[in-house]
């Protein structure tokens, strides 16, 4: 089905991102890298998909029966994505709020070009019917020049808040009365910053928003007139064989350039009870999560609640493990733990239903996750946070960001909380 040919550059970082400006003449693309971060569950270092030889989209409704029946159909790799809002076919949950982006709630497709890159090596898999064109694609990209002086707004791009500081509060002190009630334990509530009427340069955006945080899931999507620049540092789940672990991410501290500073804050960060309950309250959230298609007795906590550091803040992040049969359909293993815990709260439902009446706007990609299914069954996505999203016809340009509300939560220090996030973003906009 696939032609497989290895290759080998003479400069890896310069084949990458020639690579990248090659892939932009087509109309669907999907790049994850891992920025070089040495992660014991990678498979590979960076993937490319492009060009779409069969393609699946669809709203939320029977959205995961229709991918599995994809899936299963092409018995081939597939990338994509999945919005947030597929909630709204697991449960009895409506998403009704603003949507400025127009992104369809599912999108996957079987790539004809595939090149999967792992330490200095890149392997290439084209199918059958374009494999002739391997090498005079090979002599397109190592002759590719950047024109990034693609057409973009003369304007500097003006960023609108869509919930302002003292609404923001309000909206927070209501979450907490549902906490103080009973009703949840904990919800991630978002808000979104969005700019209208303006064009950017979406793979420029992408590199300067990758430069400033270089995380393990950075992804760039292109999808039609649509696309998703992300500096994602969560992993939502992954399955190798009857292994399927999920990283939430939960409690972040900022970094600082004095070094025993830094120490100091991710110390902090380490013994923070607000954000050791957080964390372990999404972990027992997806125990209970993966427990739906695991064996018996096989679902185990790897990591809790240790401390890594990025380039732009500190993460609290645990690791959950489970074990499933062979048989088991990997699509079900998603559709049973969507939307990741670290961006709904507990319990889930009740607290994506209070989500849903106080956010202002649809989360759409925002998130959601990308990545993709190998032939075997095998998956790997992302969550996505730290992501820039825009539709190039409406020149609309939206970013969200978002914090975990708990018992303990005071609205201001959520507030900072958000703008800490929301830096990298600004940046690679206002750059």
């Amino acid at each position: 089905m696939r032609t497989t040919q290895n290759h080998q550059p003479k400069n890896i970082e310069a084949f990458k991102q020639n690579l990248l400006l090659w892939s932009q003449q087509f109309d669907d693309v999907v790049w994850l890298d891992s920025n070089n971060h040495n992660d014991e569950y990678s498979s590979y270092d960076a993937v490319l998909a492009v060009d779409a030889f069969t393609a699946i989209r669809t709203d939320y409704f029977d959205a995961f029966e229709r991918l599995k029946d994809y899936q299963l159909s092409v018995n081939d790799w597939i990338f994509g994505y999945l919005a947030y809002d597929l909630k709204n076919t697991t449960e009895r949950l409506k998403s009704e709020n603003l949507d400025g982006l127009d992104f369809p709630d599912l999108y996957f497709f079987q790539p004809k070009k595939l090149f999967l890159f792992k330490g200095n090596q890149v392997e290439i898999q084209y199918l059958k019917m374009v494999d002739d064109e391997i090498a005079d694609d090979l002599l397109s990209v190592n002759s590719c020049v950047s024109l990034s002086a693609v057409e973009t707004s003369q304007n500097p791009i003006k960023i609108k808040l869509r919930i302002h500081k003292d609404e923001y509060s309000a909206k927070v002190t209501k979450m907490l009365t549902h906490i103080h009630r009973g009703d949840i334990y904990e919800a991630n509530f978002c808000q979104e910053f969005y700019a209208e009427n303006s064009k950017i340069n979406p793979l420029d955006t992408f590199k300067k928003l990758n430069a400033i945080s270089q995380p393990p899931f950075a992804s760039f999507l292109k999808f039609e007139d649509k696309y998703m620049m992300s500096a994602s540092p969560e992993r939502y789940i992954k399955k190798t064989g009857t292994k399927v672990i999920s990283q939430p991410i939960k409690g972040t501290a900022k970094r600082s350039e004095d070094k025993a500073e830094d120490l100091r804050l991710a110390e902090e960060l380490s013994k923070d009870p607000k954000e050791r309950s957080e964390n372990i309250m999404i972990v027992d959230l997806v125990r209970n999560d993966l427990s739906h298609t695991a064996c018996k007795g096989s679902v185990e906590v790897k990591e809790l609640c240790k401390v890594y550091s990025f380039l732009q803040v500190h993460q609290m992040i645990s690791t959950i493990q489970s074990k499933v049969q062979p048989e088991t359909n990997p699509v079900d293993i998603i559709k049973t733990t969507f939307p990741m815990g670290s961006m709904t709260g507990a319990p889930k439902i009740s607290a994506m239903k209070i989500i849903e009446n106080l956010e202002e706007t649809k989360r759409g990609l925002y998130s959601g996750s990308v990545g993709y299914f190998a032939p075997n069954g095998d998956f790997d996505f992302n969550v996505i946070i730290r992501s820039i999203l825009y539709n190039e016809t409406k020149k609309y340009i939206s970013y969200s960001v978002g914090g975990a509300i708990t018992a303990k939560s005071d609205p201001l220090k959520e507030y900072e909380e958000c703008l800490i996030k929301a830096k990298a973003m600004r940046e690679a906009l206002e750059d």
